[in-house]
């Protein structure tokens, strides 16, 4: 199996998750971004609020599965 046939089965196979994650990814940093550029936080801040969007992910996800599961 070439790297292109397991990609593509990798694609194939998470389409929707990776969608999602995309998604979500481009919603965290265009609201991160347009909250700091209005206020006019430090540089610093504006890393931090992006890297807590990795925790705002999981924890998006973890609720969003735990949701699912208690229905």
């Amino acid at each position: 199996m070439s790297l292109f046939d397991a990609v593509r089965d990798h694609v194939v196979e998470h389409h929707d998750g990776m969608l999602f994650d995309l998604a979500f990814a481009f919603a965290w940093v265009i609201v991160v971004t347009l909250l700091f550029e209005t206020f006019g936080a430090p540089q610093l801040v504006y890393y931090g609020a992006l890297a807590l969007g990795v925790v705002a992910y999981y924890g998006f996800v973890f609720s969003l599965q735990h949701a699912k599961e208690s229905q």
